[in-house]
């Protein structure tokens, strides 16, 4: 199944989860006026057994096209990638129905980052250029929060 990326906007994207990013006014001025705010830009959810960690990805460059044959979820807590760089990445995300159902392709633009709702169904960290690293915020707790969804039918995200 062939996949064309959208751009990623606020609203296709928040069915799957949260866009963070400096766009517009900020909500306010910090640092005697010499930092713009935008304030609590994401739900995050690390569940009542949870605690917030912060981890560094270094994930290997992909190029377009790419094949996904994995779609992963985290059922007990949100994910958020931040990246390391102004660089766009790929992002691949699926309704739930029993298994993820009508997948989607976004493409970053620079400066936006992502966080995943508890629970949504997403392709793997997908960096298009180097470094390919990012600061991830999400679950930390005893228990797993992970299930991995292999593809039947691979999907080919294209430009």
């Amino acid at each position: 199944m062939k996949l064309r990326c959208s751009p990623l906007t606020p609203e296709a994207f928040a069915p799957f989860g949260d866009v963070l990013e400096c766009s517009g006014a900020p909500d306010k001025l910090i640092n005697a006026g010499m930092c713009g705010r935008y304030h609590d830009r994401a739900l995050l959810d690390f569940g009542e057994d949870g605690r917030a960690g912060i981890s560094l990805f270094h994930a290997q460059v992909r190029t377009l096209p790419y094949t996904c044959d994995l779609l992963e979820r985290h059922p007990e807590g949100s994910q958020a990638f931040i990246p390391m760089s102004e660089a766009p990445f790929l992002v691949i995300v699926a309704e739930d129905d029993a298994g993820p159902v009508r997948p989607r392709a976004f493409l970053t633009a620079p400066g936006q980052a992502i966080n995943f709702h508890r629970g949504t169904w997403h392709g793997v960290l997908t960096p298009l250029h180097a470094p390919g690293l990012f600061a991830v915020v999400d679950r930390i707790g005893a228990t797993a929060n992970l299930e991995e969804h292999k593809l039947d039918d691979p999907l080919v995200i294209i430009a």
